[in-house]
């Protein structure tokens, strides 16, 4: 094909029309600039194009431009005409883009072997939207994708190129997360103490001398960014495992060969580690309001301070159940009464009811090991037929005031028989709390000391995994596993009962063991 590289300048005569070749002051060396044209491979619907750029100072560098153009149109062999047409296609829109560089050799080289799309425009936030919407899974799941996408993903990262994207501006938009992160509590803890300005704090009304000042500090306090939380360690994760999985179908759709994400280093994430509420941490927190972990479970005593306390209330029963047996809160709310034995003390988790925004939703359990069949308490049991009881009441006396009674089979439901919203099942949860006087654990944290009394009731790690349904030993141990201080002391007493010491007495409260080196006695 025809390509070459000539002088140009731009100069026009009297009418403005460009003079070109014609320009006398060519025959001078310093006038004008150097430019490149070679002819392309036909388009498609057999169209003529060609290939060209101007502005070079030198012939040496126009020259160098024309040749990387030539070995680019010399990738596809003789008789592919498919992949001449991909070329030229490429080298047309480099060439449309006057400040666009051309194309690497090597990777263009790379892309067209492996049959990928040479010409790219792809952004990564128009990526991100079109793998979200092809994602096939629960609401809730994709609800948090698109969170992770339009919050963080798409401000920091969406307007690069897809296949420009890499480590560095992952480092760049995690950076900014935390530099974002300083500043959120920074101005939540000024908001707090603006709060604590504005507020009278007695429970007399104030004088007029304080009223004005009051109404100033309110003022302030409206003008304040309102309260925000920061994204932790683990939200992070979950955001770069958003990414690193759309990033992925990229790669599968032969968009990329490289995914950014999997090499970003952030920190850990791990889960916390469920803490009891030991005496002195209850001390503490009610002195500064701080509460050790993020993750508290009640000791035995004050899981029974709160069932008889909450014994009267109507939703006894699924905190009970809950408490002793860990369902999530979603699979709780969905339990079904076809799926309970209390004869035979068994119970198969086959539904959960969860929030889809505000809306309560239908759906199988969190994962395949979720739904499964565990074993009753003959306490738990007895305590599912008295709320069975109690709901079949309830159901006479909405019939008899002739008021709708919703038949929905569920275990635990409205007093017209309709679903509990899981959201207000945690409200009476954290009211029943309160009016206990207990330190504050959320409604999930009932799992947690579900899985601390199977441990104290002598279950091993595979039978909390078992309860509680998990995949792994790993997560049980790691996560929802706090030993009792008097469990933990008697394996301690019954290790050191175990070794004989000759000169030793036993502590008090310890069985005496036979030395086990002991001489047979002769009778």
């Amino acid at each position: 094909m025809k390509g070459s590289t000539y002088r140009r300048c731009y100069c026009r005569d009297g009418d403005g029309k460009a003079l070109g070749k014609l320009c006398p002051k060519l025959s001078s060396k310093r006038h004008g600039v150097f430019a490149v044209r070679q002819e392309l491979p036909a388009r498609s619907d057999g169209g003529r194009r060609s290939f060209s750029r101007s502005g070079y100072e030198k012939a040496a560098a126009a020259q160098d431009d024309l040749d990387k153009v030539r070995a680019l149109l010399a990738l596809p062999d003789g008789d592919d005409t498919d992949g001449q047409v991909r070329i030229g296609d490429l080298l047309e829109a480099v060439s449309k883009d006057k400040k666009a560089p051309l194309p690497d050799l090597a990777e263009i080289r790379r892309r067209f072997r492996a049959g990928q799309a040479l010409v790219n425009g792809t952004t990564v936030g128009s990526w991100l939207d079109e793998w979200h919407a092809a994602k096939k899974r629960k609401q809730s799941t994709l609800r948090g994708y698109g969170s992770h996408i339009e919050v963080h993903l798409k401000p920091g990262i969406g307007h690069l190129l897809l296949d420009r994207l890499n480590v560095g501006h992952l480092v760049e938009m995690f950076d900014a997360i935390d530099t974002r992160n300083e500043t959120i509590v920074v101005q939540n803890e000024q908001r707090r103490e603006q709060q604590a300005r504005a507020t009278w704090g007695k429970r007399s009304r104030p004088p007029a001398s304080e009223t004005a000042r009051l109404a100033a500090e309110r003022a302030v306090l409206d003008a304040m960014p309102p309260y925000r939380r920061v994204t932790g360690a683990a939200t992070q994760q979950r955001i770069r495992a958003t990414l690193r999985a759309a990033l992925n179908a990229a790669i599968s759709r032969q968009l990329l060969t490289f995914n950014p994400a999997s090499h970003v280093e952030l920190e850990s994430g791990q889960r916390p580690k469920a803490v009891l509420w030991t005496a002195e941490h209850v001390e503490r927190w009610e002195k500064t309001g701080e509460k050790p972990s993020g993750v508290m479970v009640w000791t035995p005593v004050q899981v029974g301070q709160f069932l008889d306390h909450a014994e009267q209330d109507r939703l006894y029963a699924l905190f009970h159940l809950i408490a002793f047996r860990g369902l999530r809160r979603g699979e709780a709310v969905g339990q079904a009464w076809s799926d309970i034995d209390t004869e035979r003390g068994l119970l198969t988790v086959s539904k959960t009811i969860i929030q889809d925004g505000w809306t309560p939703v239908e759906s199988t359990p969190k994962t395949d090991g979720s739904a499964a069949t565990i074993a009753l308490g003959p306490a738990t049991a007895q305590v599912l037929v008295e709320h069975r009881v109690r709901q079949l009441d309830e159901r006479m006396a909405c019939l008899e005031a002739r008021l709708p009674w919703y038949d929905t089979g569920k275990v635990f439901v409205g007093e017209d028989g309709s679903w509990l919203h899981p959201e207000k099942v945690s409200d009476v949860f954290r009211r029943l709390t309160r009016e206990a006087g207990l330190p504050p654990i959320n409604l999930r944290d009932l799992r947690h000391v579900a899985a601390t009394l199977i441990h104290a009731g002598g279950g091993d790690m595979h039978t909390i995994k078992e309860t509680l349904r998990h995949r792994t030993i790993q997560l049980a141990s790691d996560t929802y596993t706090s030993l009792l201080p008097q469990v933990d002391q008697e394996v301690a007493r019954n290790a050191e009962s175990v070794v004989p010491r000759a000169r030793r007495e036993s502590p008090p409260g310890t069985a005496a063991h036979a030395p086990l080196t002991q001489e047979p006695v002769n009778s």
